[in-house]
This record gives C-alpha cells, sequence and structure tokens, in this order.
C-alpha cells in the first residue's frame, strides 16, 4: 500500500510518550465537557450557534472581518489559494513550506498552480529574497499573484517569523500587486513565545489562519479568517471540497475551550521543549538546533547511530518520534510532561552508550 496508513504493529510496545506531533494530543475531560455540552445546528446552512461564535471570536483574534470553520489546516491553505489565485498563477513560499512538502500537491494538482520555492535558512526566506524572485507581469511567465509564509516554520525548526520581516513582505507584495497568505498551524505558539498578539502578527496578511489539532489540543478543525468578501469565496470552495459539516458545534466547542484554556499553557511547552534540547545537547555526538517553540529537531549521526536506528530504538522504549528532513523531530504538547521529558533524554543517552 503505497498511500494507506499502515496498521499499528500488534507487537510493538505500548507508546507512553508520544513526541510525534502536537496533532497527538488527546482531549482533556474539561474540553470533552464542553463538547458534550455544546450547542448544535446544521453548520453547512449557516445555523450551528457554536460554530458561528467561534468563527466570529477567531476573526476578532486575527483582527478580520470574517473567518470560517474547515474540518483541517491543509482545506483551509488549499480553499485560501484557489480563491487567490487562478489556474497557472505563481504562489511564492519557502522551500519547506507546508504547501510545497505536506499537502499532497494539492495546489498544483486542484487549482493548476505553480510555487516557487525560495531558500533560505530555518524555513525562512528574507524580504530581500522574496523581492529578487519578483519578476515583471509579461505574457512569458505566470502571473506572481500570492506570498505565502508559515508560522511558525515547521521544518525550519519551530522557529518565528520575525514581526519586522512579515511588515516588509507584506509591504513589497502591496508594493507589486501580490496577495499574502499566512499558514498559521502554529502562530499561538509563535505569538506566546514572542509577546505579540494574534492581531498584530497577522496585520497586513490579507488571508490567516489557526489550527486548533496542533498545539491547542483540539480533536479537529482550523478556522480562516480574512475579508468578507475573500471568506465568502470560500464557502463556495468548502462545498466543492467536502468541507461543509452538520452539526460541527461538537468539535468547535472544543476549539473554543482551547482559546481560554490552552492558549497561555503553550509556554510550558516551549519549557519543555528548551529542557530536552538541553538535555540531548548534553550527550556527546547529538547535535540539536536550539528551539524556539515546541520542536526540536536534532541528529545522533555524531553518535555514530542514523537517525532512524535512533527513532525505531526509542520506539521500542516506548517514545515515539518522527524522522523528517533528515533529521529526529520531536514535538512537546499537553500531552507530554517535565518528567517525561527527562525520560526520554535518559532513553536517548542509553542508547547512544549502546551504539
Amino acid at each position: 500500500m503505497l498511500y494507506t496508513p499502515p496498521p499499528i504493529d500488534p507487537k510493538a510496545p505500548p507508546v507512553r510518550i508520544n513526541l510525534l506531533s502536537d496533532t497527538q494530543t488527546k482531549p482533556t475531560p474539561g474540553m470533552r465537557e464542553a463538547m458534550a455540552r455544546a450547542e448544535v445546528g446544521d453548520e453547512q446552512v449557516g445555523d450551528d450557534p457554536t460554530v458561528n461564535a467561534l468563527c466570529e471570536r477567531v476573526a476578532n483574534l486575527l483582527g478580520k472581518e470574517a473567518a470560517v470553520y474547515m474540518p483541517s489546516g491543509t482545506m483551509c491553505n488549499v480553499t485560501a489559494t484557489l480563491v487567490h489565485c487562478r489556474p497557472g498563477d505563481e504562489i511564492l513560499a519557502h522551500e519547506t513550506a507546508h504547501i510545497i512538502a505536506r499537502e499532497g500537491g494539492a495546489h498544483a494538482a486542484i487549482g493548476g498552480f505553480q510555487v516557487t520555492q525560495l531558500r533560505g535558512p530555518d524555513g525562512q526566506f528574507t524580504p530581500e529574497t522574496f523581492r529578487k524572485a519578483l519578476h515583471p507581469r509579461t505574457r512569458y511567465q505566470p502571473p506572481q499573484t500570492v506570498v505565502s509564509v508559515e508560522q511558525t516554520a515547521n521544518i525550519g525548526g519551530g522557529t518565528i517569523w520575525k514581526k519586522a520581516a512579515l511588515d516588509e513582505i507584506v509591504a513589497i507584495a502591496k508594493q507589486h500587486g501580490l496577495v499574502t497568505h499566512m499558514d498559521g498551524a502554529r502562530l499561538l505558539n509563535a505569538t506566546v513565545a514572542s509577546g505579540i498578539s494574534p492581531r498584530d502578527m497577522t496585520a497586513g496578511w490579507d488571508s490567516a489562519w489557526i489550527d486548533f489539532s496542533k498545539g491547542l489540543g483540539a480533536p479537529i478543525g482550523g478556522v480562516l479568517a480574512g475579508s468578507r468578501a475573500f471568506i465568502d469565496a470560500v464557502w463556495q470552495w468548502k462545498q466543492r471540497l467536502g468541507g461543509s459539516m452538520r452539526q460541527a458545534g461538537i468539535c468547535a466547542a472544543a476549539c473554543i475551550y482551547a482559546l481560554d484554556h490552552h492558549v497561555d499553557r503553550l509556554a510550558d511547552d516551549h519549557a519543555n521543549a528548551r529542557a530536552l534540547a538541553r538535555g540531548l545537547s548534553q550527550i556527546a555526538g547529538i547535535e540539536v538546533q536550539e528551539p524556539e517553540t515546541n520542536l526540536v529537531f536534532f541528529k545522533p549521526d555524531g553518535a555514530c547511530i542514523a537517525g532512524d536506528k535512533m527513532v525505531a530504538a526509542l520506539r521500542q522504549r516506548g517514545v515515539t518520534l518522527a524522522m523528517m528532513d533528515g533529521r529526529i523531530r520531536a514535538c512537546t504538547h499537553l500531552d507530554v510532561n517535565a518528567a517525561q521529558v527527562e525520560e526520554t533524554i535518559g532513553y536517548v543517552r542509553e542508547i547512544v552508550r549502546g551504539a
């Protein structure tokens, strides 16, 4: 099977420490209670009060006119580009961006868009790199329509785009007639770590969204925000792609609970990520990227063990991580505590000793 997720190995030990991704979080008891009590309606015809309350709240949080609830962050990105672009248009994004590396080629397959890959360290391109990639509008080249950034930059190490760089990219884009789109999968990790409000972080960006199924701990969904006209057009694509839902207030209630209870605590995940990086860096031969948020990337090659071998050895000890871009990625979240971080460091040390 090429695309179907493989079945769980029944012989594998149970996962006790899940550092695979913040998508692995389970709803907390308080969140489950909020979901059970949610007022619901038919989201597809606009009469689910909990969904409507969530969208209004996110629009206000990001300083936009309107918002729409989506089943996934990928659908937020895909519907945004389908509205912003026409077939043959060009999108500019970092070469490791989610829209390039993790969405199955949807932007080309569905929209017929070309994505130009911009280079830069830590998952970010500079405003100057963006400026140099722009070309005059002629019939010989695709119209450059959208510039997209991913906040935080996942494969870059969970790095935070600086506000000054974001503002400069917006200014360049507007000068050249491009639309701006922010993939906000871990946007609130960036705002908590930087102290910059979500409204200020997304100022000037024509569309932006928040993923609730990652660090915020909800079971499903993202909310895409922008102008009323933009969101109105997104609704057409949401319908076409099967993203319109029914009694979605059950899931939207989890998102509202997350906004009330799980935002400030993202700082705990960042602290645990720093502790994990600090402990790993003290093991001879382990190369660690200093984390800015909740993602820790490291390579054990200097300890004479390949990354995939390390991941497999940790899995046998009940710890799960991911290989990504040739490195190991550990992701801290609300289901990982400080004691589990220390336990993981101990296992890595043990595996290195036996290598």
